[in-house]
């Protein structure tokens, strides 16, 4: 037989363990605001932009647009030359780093927006201040070293790195970790109180015994506490000790 279970079955299901629910979304969200701030070390972004052209052209030239297309196509290039250990081990070497030109290569990103001869250079790390020297000195150690790699003597850069006075870190985001959390918590609450509903099987409503028994239901008997029995009854009150002492010594 087919069981079926209706939408107010679910809504029971979640009330009788809403508490347990909650508490698991909470418990989640206040778990992974104490990782993220305590126990996550913070990253901190810096970028950098610069311009590559073949070759150096004056002012009153004229710029082709196969020339352009052409430099367009040879950002891809320049990003493998940015991350290759050609220039990294220069930067490691000037910078005084510890660490592989393989592990630098991780921390920066190299782009170019809109399909543009424009080329973005990210550097992520633990310290801001190195952030901004690495992306620096990436992008100067390039403009020195890719005449002797290609064929382009016209490297410019268009805004350089900066440190701003109060960075702010672009990883971990708490606010974010804390709603995934949360949406977690309250899924796996939600999956818990289902499983424990459907490992229940205990007989609790009329409707219980007829599907498992297969028997009809001819009576049932509730359960009355103290309570009721003192509210279903007229109350009774004590006799007064003193009126009855009067009454017998009158009598």
């Amino acid at each position: 037989m087919e069981e079926t279970i209706s939408l107010k079955e679910i809504f029971d299901v979640l009330k009788k363990r809403i508490l347990m629910i909650i508490g698991l979304a909470l418990g989640a969200a206040v778990i992974s605001a104490l990782v993220t701030i305590f126990v996550l070390t913070p990253t901190y972004q810096s970028s950098t932009q610069f311009i590559v052209n073949q070759s150096d052209t004056s002012q009153n030239a004229t710029y082709d647009v196969n020339d352009i297309r052409t430099n367009v196509e040879l950002i891809n290039t320049y990003n493998v030359i940015i991350k290759s250990p050609a220039i990294l081990n220069d930067v490691i070497e000037e910078l005084n780093l510890n660490t592989s030109a393989a592990a630098l290569a991780n921390q920066i990103q190299v782009s170019n927006a809109d399909q543009s001869q424009v080329v973005d250079v990210s550097v992520t790390s633990t310290d801001p201040a190195m952030a901004v020297k690495i992306a620096n000195t990436t992008v100067e150690t390039f403009m020195d070293e890719v005449p002797n790699l290609m064929n382009v003597d016209n490297v410019r850069v268009l805004s350089p790195a900066v440190l701003g006075a109060d960075p702010a870190p672009v990883s971990p985001n708490t606010m974010l970790n804390i709603a995934i959390a949360l949406v977690v918590g309250l899924m796996i609450g939600v999956g818990i109180a289902f499983l424990l509903e459907y490992l229940d099987n205990s007989i609790k409503t009329e409707q219980d015994i007829e599907q498992t028994l297969g028997l009809p239901v001819m009576g049932t008997v509730t359960t009355i506490t103290e309570k009721d029995i003192l509210e279903g009854r007229p109350s009774i009150r004590r006799p007064n000790n003193s009126n009855v002492r009067r009454e017998s010594i009158g009598s």
